[in-house]
């Protein structure tokens, strides 16, 4: 432990320096750390509860008698090689490793340059670990250089899948280069939508969290809504508690008229309330003490402002009303979509994944935190036990012919 926080520490310091030259970003640096709080302890509980997860491999989603004695199965399988390039956060080769060993698949890791010294005490130790298994040490391996991972992305043939974690920049320069499915999301544009029928101290609540719980973090929110029936009694208290908060507002002109018409006063009132741009400020992931603030005049407002301008990562909406949440979370195309929770629920830890590889907001294969389950694909084994075996000329709608059974067998494995 020591040596890895020792590493850490000094790539730390050396990102501090390079944020102070204008070469890297503050929020980079609070995702390197790795000493602070409790990170550590729980990365080491990820794998653990990964250890403890079920085998996602081998499982039966799908079990058919076709004909009598021939069956159908669909099982869960690895999908093969990974190759997993992410920024700053050093616990990622931690959590993939846990991740890709428990569902059978091999991954390649590639960090950025800010975190190499801890990604390198990190692969030994997974080197070191390895070797005492039956695994080859190899089953999990790390590159360092930039003309590497090129080399790598060309290699379509032998790596399945790639999974880029880190800035927008990162992640569309990896979907833009590669021959190799991507596996992803690019931005991580959260809103939260104050209904008409919202509580306060809710609303508050939740706001503050998904805002200032970790402003750098993918699941926070970026974007607030405040429904126009609610701009004079809501808002004014959420715009208080965020200043306070030390939050700086970007609002429309109808959040920044509400609050010129009522004679709203802050001390930091004219450090913490800025006009937005709307070129610009509802399409941009802040990643600091930064949120947007925008009205609505009704709910499907709302959810037609969200689907055009989140990343369909997670959004959220405060009501106290059922029909409202109801039509909310079925009309927001986002991979989660939450009802008076915070967005930084949208984790795979905290869904009882153990861990997770990211976040995904693509809408093919696996959607929202991605632990083992979306690790996996499937193959379909068909069995004939009759003496001749079967052929599809037995079956049609002519004379002698049989009609298939499609009849569900009940499995959780394969029977043989």
């Amino acid at each position: 432990k020591e040596e890895i926080f020792e590493a850490n520490r000094k790539d730390v310091q050396a990102a501090k320096v390079l944020v102070d030259e204008g070469k890297l970003s503050a929020s980079l640096v609070k995702r390197l750390d790795l000493t602070s709080g409790d990170k550590f302890d729980s990365m080491l509980a990820g794998i653990l509860d990964v250890a403890a997860l079920p085998d996602p491999t081998g499982q039966i989603t799908y079990a058919s008698e076709l004909d009598d004695g021939l069956e159908l199965y669909r099982m869960t399988c690895p999908i093969g090689s990974l190759l997993v390039i992410f920024e700053s956060r050093p616990e990622v080769v931690v959590n993939i490793t846990a991740l890709a060993i428990k569902s059978g698949n091999s991954a390649i890791l590639k960090g950025g340059k800010e975190s190499l010294l801890t990604a390198g005490v990190l692969s030994k130790c997974i080197r070191e670990a390895l070797s005492k298994t039956s695994l080859h040490p190899d089953y999990i391996q790390t590159v360092q250089t930039r003309e590497e991972i090129a080399s790598l992305l060309d290699q379509d043939k032998y790596i399945d899948l790639v999974i880029p974690r880190g800035s927008n920049a990162l992640v569309r320069s990896i979907q833009s280069a590669s021959k190799i499915p991507v596996m992803g999301h690019a931005d991580g544009i959260c809103s939260v939508y104050i209904d008409e029928t919202a509580d306060l101290e809710k609303a508050k609540r939740i706001v503050l969290e998904s805002k200032i719980d970790y402003p750098s973090a993918c699941n926070a929110a970026e974007i607030l809504i405040v429904h126009q029936a609610a701009l004079d009694t809501i808002w004014p208290a959420l715009a208080t508690a965020l200043i306070d908060a030390d939050v700086h507002l970007r609002c429309d002109e109808k959040t920044l008229g509400i609050l010129s018409t009522l004679q709203y006063t802050h001390d930091r009132e004219t450090s913490h309330i800025h006009a937005a741009d709307p070129s610009k400020d509802f399409d941009t992931e802040h990643l600091s003490n930064i949120i947007s603030v925008t009205s609505a005049p009704s709910l499907s407002s709302a959810i037609q402002f969200i689907n055009g301008h989140s990343s369909h990562h997670t959004d959220v909406i405060v009501t106290e009303s059922e029909l409202a949440a109801s039509t909310f979370v079925r009309g927001v195309d986002s991979a989660g979509t939450f009802w008076n929770a915070s967005s930084r629920f949208a984790d795979g830890f905290r869904y009882g994944f153990g861990t997770e590889v990211g976040i995904s907001t693509g809408r093919v294969h696996a959607r929202g935190p991605v632990g083992l389950e979306g690790l996996v694909i499937y193959k379909y084994v068909l069995r004939s036990k009759r003496p001749q075996g079967s052929v599809i000329g037995e079956f049609g709608s002519g004379e002698g012919k049989k009609k298939y059974k499609h009849q569900p067998i009940a499995a959780t494995k394969l029977p043989f």
